[in-house]
């Protein structure tokens, strides 16, 4: 009999081939020297029978199949047995990164108008507080006591504990889960993810990385320690807030990577900065993954320096919408650093195999159907384009979005596939590779011309007291000023503002893309995503900026 078309599925054959291999070990209470004791872990043979339970216990509450239901619970057992649980009922969990702004935070589920909401105890405080998701009929907590919500997720795995095993046969197409996206350029958007799109993202990763079963991976972004086991690994869940990649304690994943035999780790541009400034060499990784931004240039070498000859580094490109997209590796994104620092942008690598990626002319507007007289040269700047087995084809209750960020294609034998507008622009190289030269909405029109984020701040971000620069546009389209805010290095004092901008200034005089920048501000932290605490939020620093310069 085939295998259901669900990311849960390979649970029970590896609970039935491998029933004591740990699929995890989250952290629990730190010692006196600050480490957490990793003292709660899950066998293949527990993380299967109790997702059974609870599935089957949930179903009891009317939670089943299409059931469309918000969880907020931090990364914990309870976090991935109720995620399994949802996969193998064909329900639908809404996933929102919790951080974000209190108002963005409602729109988006009320948008979902999710039929459950389970969460911690803090997450049913706010939900009677702020009026979150009326619509959830069935309320459960994670909490010892039913305070605020109908149940407990205790007793609902009780009540379902001896029902065995709750696979349903979900389908390719049917809804999987609605992913939002980290909304760095406005609220974020529900990704409609089917069961498909999963399914193809284990076999993208582990075809693109040569993951072997039998690893062991640390994931510091927490749903993607959702794959670990389809993979075969694994996860360490590590002991820090996901929510702030860029604070977390470097002592603590080291220790975790070095106690349990680590031997991947999948982390934002942000922690891959804290492990380099860490500086401590990490012998035991073969595999290092970072996505999210482009990582800078000395996080790369830094990195490989601390790594085993033997060790890659791969930055994937890609989006909620659709990942992997392409991928290089350090080695090759080293090379590749001088022509980032002279202002070409930045490599993103060669597209996978399953992927057809193509570059059209910058349009803001929908574009209803594929022509072929929408992709431009090689080598000329357009928006990126996507379509391949991972490239979702909907946001949820969300129209207009859709309709701007989607292409119906109509093959020569009829078939209709969907063309994702990645937002971001960039080009095709002579070697087939893929640059970056930064997102469509954050492009600067001059009446010189377009200025583009990725090909103006690596020219300035060579200077060694500046942390990082972002290039925003004052006025109106194509009569803009551009203006370059500059974040300084820690530790250095303010003071020496003056300098360091006059040394930026004589950067920029010789570069094509930068020559015309004569508005330089020192801004003392950049808003940043809270996913991966590296996208810039250039709609509020263009903001900041805009009043700076009327002071």
């Amino acid at each position: 009999m085939a295998e259901a078309c669900n990311i849960a599925a390979a649970l029970p054959r590896l609970a039935a081939a491998q029933p004591d291999r740990i699929a995890m070990r989250c952290p629990g209470m730190r010692g006196p020297d600050g480490l957490a004791a990793y003292d709660v872990e899950l066998t293949y043979a527990q993380l299967d029978m109790r997702s059974n339970a609870i599935a089957a216990g949930l179903a009891k509450r009317g939670i089943t199949r299409g059931t469309r239901c918000v969880v907020m619970v931090r990364p914990s057992p309870e976090f991935f047995l109720l995620m399994f649980a949802l996969f193998k009922a064909g329900a639908v969990p809404v996933l929102v990164d919790p951080g974000i702004d209190r108002r963005a935070l409602k729109q988006c589920l009320d948008e979902a108008a999710p039929e459950a909401f389970i969460g911690i105890p803090l997450a049913h405080v706010a939900r009677v507080l702020l009026g979150w998701s009326k619509s959830a009929h069935v309320r459960i907590t994670t909490g010892r006591r039913a305070w605020f919500a109908d149940d407990t997720l205790a007793r609902i795995e009780r009540d379902g504990a001896e029902a065995g095993a709750q696979l349903v046969d979900t389908q390719p197409d049917d809804i999987a889960a609605i992913l939002f996206t980290s909304g760095s350029t406005g609220v974020p958007k529900g990704v409609v993810y089917r069961h498909r799109h999963f399914v193809a993202q284990v076999a993208l990763l582990r075809e693109a990385f040569d993951i072997q079963p039998g690893g062991v991976d640390l994931p510091t972004f927490p749903p993607f320690a959702l794959f670990g086991p389809a993979l075969g690994l694994t996860s360490i869940i590590p002991d820090m807030d996901a929510t702030r990649p860029a604070r977390a304690d470097p002592r603590r994943l080291v220790a975790a990577i070095g106690r349990f035999g680590v031997d991947q780790v999948f982390g934002s541009p942000a922690l891959m900065r804290v492990l380099a400034r860490h500086g401590q060499p990490l012998p035991g990784l073969r595999r290092v993954i970072s996505a999210g931004a482009p990582v800078p240039a000395d996080v790369v070498a830094r990195m490989r320096e601390l790594l085993p000859d033997e060790a890659r580094f791969w930055t994937p490109y890609g989006a909620t919408e659709c990942l992997p997209v392409a991928v290089i590796e350090g080695g090759e994104l080293q090379a590749t650093h001088e022509a980032t620092a002279q202002g070409a942008g930045t490599c993103v690598g060669r597209p996978l195999d399953a992927n057809i990626v193509r570059i059209i002319r910058i349009d803001d507007a929908a574009l209803p159907a594929w022509s072929a007289a929408l992709v431009i040269a090689p080598g000329s700047i357009g928006e990126i384009t996507v379509t391949g087995p991972t490239t979702t084809d909907a946001y949820f209750r969300r129209d207009v979005a859709t309709r701007l960020a989607k292409i119906a294609e109509t093959l020569d034998d009829g078939s209709v596939r969907i063309v994702h507008r990645m937002g971001d622009v960039g080009y095709f190289d002579a070697q087939g590779r893929l640059w970056f030269c930064g997102r469509k909405s954050d492009r600067v029109e001059t009446a010189a011309g377009v200025l583009y984020t990725e090909q103006v701040e690596p020219v300035f971000n060579v200077h060694p007291h500046v942390r990082r620069t972002a290039l925003v546009g004052i006025g109106p389209s194509g009569r803009q000023r551009p203006v370059l805010c500059v974040e300084l290095e820690q530790g250095v004092h303010a003071s020496r503002w003056p300098a360091i901008e006059e040394a930026l200034r004589h950067l920029g005089a010789g570069h094509v893309h930068t020559g015309g920048i004569d508005a330089f501000l020192r801004h003392p932290g950049f808003p940043v995503d809270i996913r991966h605490n590296t996208k810039i939020g250039r709609p509020a620093l263009a903001r900041w900026a805009a009043k700076a310069m009327k002071q």
